[in-house]
Formats: structure tokens, sequence, C-alpha cells
């Protein structure tokens, strides 16, 4: 029973370090395109409230939303995903 419980926690972590990775992968593209979060949201569909949730890594998104992210920082999604700064 511990060992499943652990394995949960586990597997929490490693999520939330995934989610706060791609944020930092956004954010470094986004101020490098030299653009607002505000814009950012507003052509990816999303809020600015959102953006930044997602930048925190404390936003759990769509592969969809990494898309249109993506489409709105004008590169592939590979490049948020394989990001290395």
């Amino acid at each position: 029973m511990l060992e499943a419980d652990l394995s949960r926690v586990y597997n929490f972590s490693m999520r939330d370090e995934l989610l706060f990775k791609l944020g930092q992968s956004i954010r470094y593209i986004r101020l490098k395109n030299e653009m607002s979060q505000e814009e950012l949201g507003f052509k990816a569909g999303l809020s600015t409230n959102s953006i930044s949730a997602i930048e925190r890594g404390t936003f759990n998104f769509k592969i969809k939303t990494l898309y249109n992210i993506a489409e709105a920082l004008n590169v592939k999604a590979e490049e948020i995903l394989d990001c290395k700064f």
C-alpha cells in the first residue's frame, strides 16, 4: 500500500516538473519574440491569467492548447517541448 502511495506522489512530482519546464519554455520563446502575455493570450485564444499560470507551471493544459500557443508564437510545438535555454 505504501509503495502505491509513493508512486502517486512520484508521478505527481514528475507531472509538476514537466508543466514547469513547459511553462518556462513558453515564457523563454515569448520573451525572445518580444511578446507580452496579453498578446500571446489574445493570439492563442487564452486569457492573460491562463498564460501566466501556464508559464508558472500551475495550469494543466491540453495538447490542443500547446499547439495554439505554438502557432501564436510562430514555432512548432516540438520546439516548445524541446527548448534548451
